[in-house]
């Protein structure tokens, strides 16, 4: 059966990089039949669009509005499986990573060895790196993969691979940014994910995304604690409510020793604030609970996304490729995304 790679792109006013992008990337791959450029435009003002148009872009995928990375890159893989992609790979319109290295990001999926590949920058060894965002990238990679279960060097980089079958499982909810959660929840699903190095260009200008690194962290951070918590509610609350429970127990047993000597007059507020104490330990723990029912309620409703999003794109639309703009597919019926 032929292989069709489609390349997606999400971009906010990227019109004087996205044509380099675009034109490095390799048309012909060994082990695959098409590769095509899918961009999706969030809420651009500078023409993004048409330059891609320009470039080579196969397909343009219209945010009215800036949406966010995350759901940029949402957008992307829905636009990408109704096209009949096999394999979808997300770059950086900056021209951050060198498009040479895509056969090699795809290899691991064409072998059928993974579901998703990171490719992994190297971090560490990358000269134009600052000595602070290389730690940042260490301790930021090292939360990730103690948070999901996985082996990924690289755990922020945007430059991934995912199979057909490993797009159709992933849900990102988060709009600031899909690296974290996808991992995460690649984790929970128990698909297969590996890294592969990668080249990498060097980008004169600001990241887009990162405002300052203390607003990145704080973001990261959110994120990665929420993420985690939707996936293991029981962990966290179950660790916070043991932690009340324990710290509760100190001034209760401090009550007790007292009482016991026959001082208790004058230590009531001891014996008050460890039964507060423990009585939240025990509402986080019913919380955990609850919010373990609740996780089951999200992974139907996940399973629900699947199976709709299989019978959607289950088949590869019939007939040649087909240059278009708005955020479904060309004759499906509905409206295009905002």
């Amino acid at each position: 059966m032929p292989v069709k790679l489609i390349v997606q792109i999400p971009c906010l006013n990227e019109a004087e990089t996205i044509a380099e992008t675009i034109r490095g990337i390799p048309r012909s791959i060994a082990g695959v039949d098409a590769v095509e450029v899918l961009v999706i435009d969030d809420g651009s003002r500078d023409g993004t669009s048409d330059v891609a148009l320009a470039a080579g872009a196969d397909h343009i995928v219209r945010h009215r509005g800036n949406m966010g990375l995350g759901w940029a890159f949402r957008s992307g893989l829905d636009a990408c499986l109704a096209r009949g992609a096999d394999i979808i790979v997300n770059t950086d319109a900056d021209n951050q990573y060198a498009a040479s290295s895509i056969p090699d990001l795809i290899g691991p999926i064409l072998d059928g060895r993974a579901d998703i590949v990171v490719g992994d920058r190297r971090p560490s060894t990358l000269p134009h790196f600052s000595w602070a965002k290389r730690r940042l990238q260490k301790l930021g990679t090292f939360a990730v993969a103690s948070l999901s279960g996985l082996d990924v060097g690289d755990a922020v980089s945007g430059f991934r691979a995912l199979s057909r079958e490993a797009a159709i499982r992933t849900v990102i909810l988060s709009p600031f940014s899909y690296t974290i959660e996808m991992l995460i929840q690649a984790g929970r699903k128990r698909m297969s994910v590996v890294s592969v190095p990668v080249s990498t260009n060097k980008v004169e200008r600001r990241s887009r995304l990162i405002r300052s690194v203390p607003n990145f962290i704080a973001r990261s951070v959110t994120l990665m604690t929420r993420a985690f918590a939707m996936y293991h509610p029981v962990r966290i609350f179950a660790f916070v409510g043991l932690l009340l429970f324990l710290v509760g127990t100190v001034p209760i047993v401090r009550f007790l020793i007292f009482a016991a000597m026959g001082q208790s007059g004058g230590h009531v507020q001891s014996l008050i604030l460890g039964g507060v104490l423990v009585v939240l330990g025990f509402l986080a723990m019913m919380f955990g609970l609850l919010a373990d029912l609740i996780g089951f309620n999200r992974q139907l409703l996940e399973l629900v996304i699947e199976r709709t999003r299989t019978l959607d794109y289950g088949r590869r639309p019939g007939g040649e490729p087909e240059r278009t703009s708005g955020g479904e597919p060309p004759n499906s019926g509905r409206r295009p995304q905002r």
